[in-house]
């Protein structure tokens, strides 16, 4: 009898799979990373000194954790109730940090928060349609408010929704393929003004070796 098809909640609760002994510790939260390479390129200051913020696809929830303790209320929002579950027990005593299981636009749609910022790291941005997912963030940014996310490199002339399938899932009966949203840093500054956002910044950061893959980089505001 054919397996049932693993849901996207499934696919994700499975990402980035422990393989250590005992408990698995908790990332360390000093810095807050927009990149594949830890500890290079900008950190929590390119979404300027928001009061409130809301992660959207938080999985380890070390970078809510970061501008918590830096005194930001923070919410993170993830499809996983695996990744939320490990994120609240790691941060569990961290003042003004949540964590929420629940899909991104659907959790923008239902909440009346306001927010300085909505960010997202190789997040939910990048596995969300933007026709869907950047009107709900408009709404709930205050006057002013930014939101950023960062994700791969765009490869060269593939653009639009691509496929991808995680490694970690290799050799399992059942699969499940997800689409991730990629476009070059024109097309996503393109995409924010559509959609009402002003003052956009949209670029490739270079990886610190140029052989490597580089992090697309995308801030835009809310008029004030």
């Amino acid at each position: 009898m054919p397996h049932a098809p693993m849901t996207p909640a499934e696919y994700w609760d499975k990402y980035k799979p422990y393989k250590g002994e005992g408990a698995q510790p908790a990332p360390q939260a000093d810095r807050f990373d927009w990149t594949q390479y830890p500890g290079y390129g900008p950190g929590a200051e390119v979404l300027g000194h928001p009061r409130r913020a809301l992660e959207l696809g938080s999985a380890e929830g070390k970078e809510a954790a970061h501008l918590a303790c830096q005194g930001v209320e923070v919410t993170g929002v993830d499809f996983s109730p695996v990744q939320t579950e490990r994120a609240r027990a790691w941060w569990k005593d961290t003042p003004r940090l949540s964590f929420v299981q629940g899909e991104a636009c659907s959790y923008l749609s239902a909440t009346p928060a306001e927010y300085d910022a909505v960010y997202s790291v190789w997040g939910a941005v990048w596995f969300t349609d933007p026709e869907d997912l950047f009107p709900c963030v408009f709404k709930r940014l205050a006057p002013g408010g930014v939101f950023a996310f960062s994700q791969a490199e765009p490869v060269v002339g593939s653009y639009g929704p691509q496929r991808m399938r995680g490694k970690w899932l290799e050799g399992r009966e059942r699969e499940l393929t997800v689409l991730r949203w990629q476009y070059t840093p024109e097309m996503w500054a393109d995409t924010l003004k559509r959609h009402g956002f002003t003052d956009i910044d949209a670029h490739v950061l270079k990886a610190p070796e140029p052989a490597n893959l580089g992090t697309l980089m995308v801030r835009g505001h809310v008029p004030a």
